[in-house]
C-alpha cells in the first residue's frame, strides 16, 4: 500500500512522512519521506512512533459530562455535551457580559482551526478573552523580530540554507534532542568547514557536537550578546557599510555596549573572554552566518530584549537581509508559526494584523460579514488570562482546544486552582489530559492523521496535512465542534466544517496583512511541496527569503534597539541558592499528553528527574538516582537525581513533560516580559533536599511514570 503523504504531528520542523493504514498487519505505520527538504528522509524517535498515537488505550471516543460540579465525568451524547456548553455560555454571558467566556488555543492546531477559533471567539462569543499556549513559546522572539524587522517569521530562509553557512550561533536551543532531523543541516555545515557555536548553561547533546560551547549563568544572555557585540566593534569586525545603508539606531546601541567590556561580560555571564572572542571572530569571518535563538534565550521576563540583543549582534555583522545569512528563531510547536498569525493571540486578527487597528478591523469584519464595531478589543495574554479565571472580574467559563495548562503553565498549582474556580470548563482533546480530567464537559476530537488542513513550519512554508485514516466512531473534528456551537449560539456568518473552505476564507481575511496567505491554495501547496508566505497573489512565487531588498518597516531599514542586562526576575539567595532551568528531552514532547502514552517513548523516558553537577550533589548529600525534593517560592516537586558534569554547578535542570509530583512547572516563575507577556520559564531560584528513605519517598514509582487506566479514561 502506497499510503498517504503527510507531516509529523510534533515539532515545527514538520518532517515529511507517509502513513500506511495497514489494517490487520499491526495497524497504521509511519515511513519517512525524502521529498521534504526539512527532514529529507529522516525522523526522530517521536516521529517513528507517531502512528501509535492513533490507537492509545485511553483515546477519547465519546463526549463526557458532569451532571453536577461534584459528580464524576460520565459518557453522554454529542447533543447533550454541546447543549450543555451552549447553555452555560449563554447563561454566563447574559449575567456577566461577553468577556465572562474565555477561549484558550494551542500552537499545534492547523491554520484552519486556529483561524476558526479566533473567529469563533470574536464573532460567536464576542469575547476579547482569547489567547493560546504559543504565548509560552514564541512571543518574545516574535516581538523582537517585529520590533527589529517589522515582521515576525521564524527562519530567514529555507532550513537548507544552514548547510551552506560558514558559522551558526545557536542560543538556547538543543535541536539534537528537540528536533533531531534539523541537526543534519548543521552537521553538513560543519562537514563543509563551518563552525557551530552553542550558548547553553548545559552541555547538551547539541553542545557536545559544537565547535564552541559558551556556558553562561542562566538569565545573563543580554550581557553575553552585548559583550560579543562590544568585541566585534573593538576588533573592527562590524559591517559599517551595511549598518549605514540598511539599519537605523546603531549609535544608541554602540553607546550601551561600550559598557560591556570583556572582563565585565565575563564576570556577569561566567563565559571566559577567549571563548567570546573566538565566537565573534567565527561569525564575522564566516562569509555566510546565522544567529539563531530558541526557548532558552526567549522564555525570560526580559526575553524580548534577550532576543533583541542577539538581533543587534546579527545586524552589526551585516547578516539579516543577505541570502544565506541572517537571524532566525527556532519555532517549537508544530504550527507555532501559523498558529500565531491568524487570530489566536489576544491582540491579533488574521494575517498578523493588530486587533486595535481600525483598517485591520474593517477588512476582517467585511470578510466575516459583521460590523467592525462588534469586534472586541485586545484581551489578556495567556498567563494573565489563566490567572484571572474564576475571579471577580475574570472569565467564568473557559473553552480549551489543544492545550494542557495544568502541566505546561508556570506556577501550575495556582493555574489548576483557577481552573477549579470556573463555573464551566470545556475541553476538546484527543486523550484525557491532566486538564481534561478537570473539565465539566470533554469533547473527543480528531487528531493529526484523521483530519486535513495546513501547517506552517519554522521556515514559513505552508504545508498540507492530509487525512490518512478515519477517526474513531463518536469523534468529531474541531471545525465540526465550532460549527455546532456557533449554530447553537446563533452566530452570524459562515461556519464551514470543510478545511479547504475555511482556508479559502482565511486567505481572504489575511489578504494585505503581514502574513498574507491570499495567493496560497491547496493545489499550489500540493504541486510545489509547500508555499512560503507572504504570498499576495496566485501568480506570486512566495517568499522563501524575506528582507533581501528591504525590511518590512516603513522606511525599509532594520532597527537596532539598545538593551541592558538586568538579571533574572528572581535571583538566588541564602534560602533558594540554586538556579533552576527547564526544557525538553529526546523522547518526550511538550506537556507529554501524547508522548507519555506511546510505549516506546514512555519506556525511554519514564519520569521526571533533576540534573545536577556532582559537586553540588556532594555539598547537599544527594546521590545519583536518589529522590530529591526541589522547592521554589511557588511549590515543590519530587524527582530523581541525575548527576552529570554537563551542567554548571550553580544550576539544575528539570524537564517539564510530566504531571504529578514531578511537575517542573510547580516551581517556575510566572514573571512576565513587559512586551511579549512571556513567562520566565527558564530561570528561577530553588533549593534541593534529599528525600529520606523512611519518608514519603520510599518505594514509589518514578515521578511522572506512565499510568494508563484499565477501563475508563476518567
Amino acid at each position: 500500500m502506497i499510503g498517504t503523504p503527510t507531516h509529523c504531528p510534533y515539532c515545527a520542523l514538520q518532517c515529511g512522512m507517509t502513513l500506511r493504514d495497514e489494517k490487520g498487519e499491526g495497524g497504521p505505520r509511519v515511513a519517512p519521506r525524502d521529498d521534504v527538504p526539512a527532514n529529507r528522509g529522516g525522523l526522530c524517535q517521536k516521529g517513528w512512533t507517531a502512528a501509535e498515537l492513533l490507537t492509545v488505550p485511553d483515546r477519547l471516543t465519546t463526549p463526557m459530562m458532569r451532571r453536577s460540579r461534584t459528580a464524576p465525568l460520565e459518557p453522554c451524547t454529542w447533543d447533550e455535551a454541546l447543549d450543555r456548553t451552549a447553555a452555560g455560555i449563554t447563561r454566563l454571558r447574559d449575567r456577566h457580559g461577553p468577556d465572562a467566556v474565555a477561549v484558550f488555543g494551542g500552537g499545534g492546531l492547523t491554520n484552519e482551526k486556529a483561524y476558526q477559533l479566533g473567529k469563533f471567539a470574536r464573532v460567536a462569543l464576542g469575547t476579547s478573552q482569547i489567547d493560546y499556549n504559543g504565548r509560552f513559546c514564541m512571543s518574545s522572539a516574535a516581538a523582537a523580530s517585529a520590533r527589529a524587522f517589522g515582521m515576525d517569521r521564524g527562519l530567514p530562509g529555507p532550513v537548507t540554507d544552514l548547510a551552506a553557512s560558514g558559522a551558526v550561533l545557536l542560543a538556547g536551543g538543543n535541536v539534537a534532542e528537540t528536533m533531531p532531523p534539523f541537526m543534519r543541516h548543521l552537521t553538513e555545515m560543519r562537514e563543509g568547514g563551518g563552525a557551530l557555536i552553542v550558548v547553553d548553561p548545559r552541555r547538551t547533546a547539541t553542545a557536545r557536537q559544537a565547535d564552541l560551547h559558551l556556558q553562561p549563568t542562566p538569565g545573563t544572555d543580554i550581557a553575553l550578546a552585548n559583550g560579543l557585540l562590544h568585541l566585534a566593534l573593538a576588533e573592527s569586525l562590524a559591517d559599517e557599510e551595511y549598518i549605514a545603508s540598511r539599519t537605523t539606531g546603531f549609535d544608541a546601541v554602540r553607546t550601551v555596549v561600550n559598557a560591556y567590556w570583556p572582563d565585565r561580560a565575563e564576570r556577569i555571564t561566567g563565559v571566559p573572554v577567549p571563548l567570546m572572542r573566538e565566537a565573534v571572530r567565527l561569525l564575522a569571518r564566516a562569509g555566510r552566518a546565522h544567529v539563531l535563538t530558541a526557548r532558552g534565550s526567549e522564555q525570560h521576563a526580559r526575553g524580548t530584549d534577550m532576543v533583541g540583543a542577539f538581533i543587534n549582534l546579527a545586524l552589526a555583522l551585516g547578516l539579516p537581509g543577505r541570502e544565506g545569512s541572517g537571524y532566525g528563531c527556532l519555532t517549537g510547536q508544530g504550527n507555532g508559526q501559523g498558529g500565531r498569525e491568524h487570530g489566536q493571540k489576544a491582540d491579533q486578527l488574521p494575517g498578523y494584523r493588530r486587533i486595535d487597528d481600525p483598517v485591520a478591523r474593517a477588512h476582517v469584519a467585511q470578510v466575516w460579514g459583521v460590523d467592525p464595531g462588534s469586534l472586541p478589543g485586545p484581551g489578556r495574554s495567556a498567563y494573565e488570562l489563566l490567572s484571572a479565571l474564576g475571579t471577580a472580574g475574570g472569565p467564568k467559563a473557559l473553552l480549551l482546544f489543544g492545550s494542557n495548562p495544568v502541566v505546561s503553565a508556570p506556577r501550575a498549582a495556582a493555574v489548576e486552582e483557577r481552573l477549579g474556580a470556573l463555573d464551566l470548563l470545556v475541553v476538546a482533546d484527543v486523550v484525557p489530559s491532566e486538564t481534561a480530567r478537570r473539565a465539566d464537559v470533554v469533547l473527543p476530537v480528531a487528531q493529526w492523521a484523521e483530519e486535513s488542513g495546513t501547517m506552517t513550519n519554522l521556515e514559513g512554508r505552508v504545508l498540507r496535512r492530509r487525512r490518512a485514516v478515519r477517526p474513531p466512531d463518536g469523534v468529531r473534528t474541531d471545525l465540526e465542534v465550532l460549527s455546532a456551537l456557533a449554530g447553537r449560539l446563533a452566530a452570524p456568518g459562515e461556519w464551514s466544517t470543510d478545511p479547504e473552505a475555511v482556508f479559502g476564507e482565511l486567505r481572504r481575511a489575511s489578504a494585505g496583512g503581514a502574513a498574507d496567505y491570499s495567493g496560497i491554495t491547496y493545489e499550489r501547496i500540493e504541486a510545489e511541496g509547500g508555499v512560503f508566505w507572504p504570498c499576495p497573489s496566485t501568480g506570486h512565487p512566495g517568499t522563501p527569503r524575506p528582507y533581501l531588498d528591504r525590511f518590512a518597516t516603513p522606511d525599509g531599514r532594520a532597527r537596532f534597539v539598545p538593551v541592558e542586562h538586568h538579571g533574572a526576575a528572581e535571583d538566588v539567595d541564602a534560602e533558594y541558592p540554586v538556579y533552576l532551568t527547564t526544557g525538553r528531552v529526546l523522547a518526550q514532547y511538550q506537556s507529554g499528553a501524547q508522548t507519555r502514552r506511546v510505549h516506546q517513548l514512555a519506556e525511554a523516558a519514564p519520569g521526571a528527574f533533576v540534573e545536577l553537577h556532582p559537586d553540588l550533589a556532594g555539598r547537599l548529600g544527594i546521590e545519583d538516582g536518589a529522590e530529591v525534593r526541589v522547592s521554589s517560592r511557588r511549590g515543590a516537586a519530587t524527582v530523581r537525581a541525575r548527576l552529570t558534569d554537563a551542567i554548571r554547578d550553580d544550576t539544575v535542570f528539570i524537564p517539564f513533560h510530566w504531571a504529578g509530583e514531578g511537575r517542573a512547572n510547580l516551581l517556575t516563575n510566572p514573571a512576565l516580559d513587559p512586551v511579549s507577556r512571556m513567562p520566565e520559564f527558564k530561570v528561577c531560584a530553588v533549593r534541593l533536599e534529599p528525600v529520606g528513605t523512611d519518608g514519603e519517598g520510599g518505594g514509589r514509582r518514578p515521578a511522572g511514570a506512565l499510568s494508563v487506566p484499565a477501563v475508563s479514561p476518567f
